[in-house]
């Protein structure tokens, strides 16, 4: 086995945190490093949970209701996720909705083009709301999944474009601001638990900012400051990301993603 890859890091740390009989939700992707992001690491992170230490974590992603990941297409065509053998395929969009916000959701992961101190994701725009340079997807159902999901798990690279102080639009609500919170909004719980990046790992202090908790092999703290655009909290005891081990990587490489499906970008 060859060292560990960024993503086979980023697949290592998100599984660690998923628990048995966790019922996570994988959103859609566009292509490329996007997919990636948003669905190729998520689906590895919760197969290698089932088979690692969690058999009862049970998977949504998309309109597939526990997909069957020991044979995940070559190519993720339309056609090729339209005839994925499923629990349930496809689901209902307004089941899917109806699960968000009763709380039925322990983890979601979710992905954007800027995120902020207090974990507010942007997927709507950049630029002025009146004049804006670029339009992106929309919101979708992400403003449901950090309202309403338990444990909402950020996946995105590092990067002072994606890091920024404030967001331009809020399309998910994380933490806030220093005057704007959860409670202010009715959310008891929630918000995001973890960021995941292809430099290290953050979680979030009891006041809602962000907070740099491990750093990737080969990778220091100033490698991490220098690509963001906001100073985040820097944990007294920032730790090396674990590294999975050999039989982790066989496990992703032979049997949950051998062609490349899911991590080649």
């Amino acid at each position: 086995m060859t060292d560990a890859t960024r993503n086979e890091l980023m697949v290592a740390a998100i599984s660690r945190t998923l628990q048995d009989d966790d019922v996570v939700f994988v959103g859609v992707g566009t292509s490329g490093r996007a997919f990636t992001l948003a669905v190729g690491i998520p689906l590895v992170a919760a197969r290698l949970a089932q088979l690692d230490h969690a058999p009862g974590l049970d998977i949504y992603w998309g309109n597939l209701l526990s997909p069957d990941l020991t044979d995940v297409p070559e190519h993720l065509t339309q056609d090729a996720i339209t005839r994925w053998r499923g629990a349930y395929a496809p689901a209902d969009v307004g089941q899917k909705v109806d699960m968000l916000v009763r709380g039925e959701f322990d983890v979601s992961f979710e992905s954007a083009a800027q995120v902020d101190r207090y974990g507010n994701l942007n997927i709507t725009r950049i630029g002025p709301a009146d004049h804006p340079k670029v339009r992106l997807v929309g919101c979708l159902a992400q403003p449901e999944h950090l309202a309403f999901v338990r444990r909402p798990i950020i996946v995105v690279d590092l990067s002072p474009r994606v890091f920024v102080e404030r967001v331009d639009h809020v399309t998910s609500f994380g933490f806030g601001s220093e005057t704007r919170t959860r409670e202010s909004l009715g959310y008891s719980g929630g918000g995001p638990t973890l960021v995941v990046t292809d430099h290290g790992v953050f979680d979030f202090t009891d006041d809602g900012r962000m907070r740099l908790r491990s750093v990737h092999p080969g990778v220091s703290v100033d490698d991490v400051l220098e690509r963001m655009s906001f100073a985040p909290v820097v944990a007294d005891d920032v730790v090396e990301t674990e590294a999975p081990s050999a039989a982790t990587l066989r496990l992703i490489r032979e049997e949950i993603d051998p062609s490349g499906a899911l991590l080649r970008a």
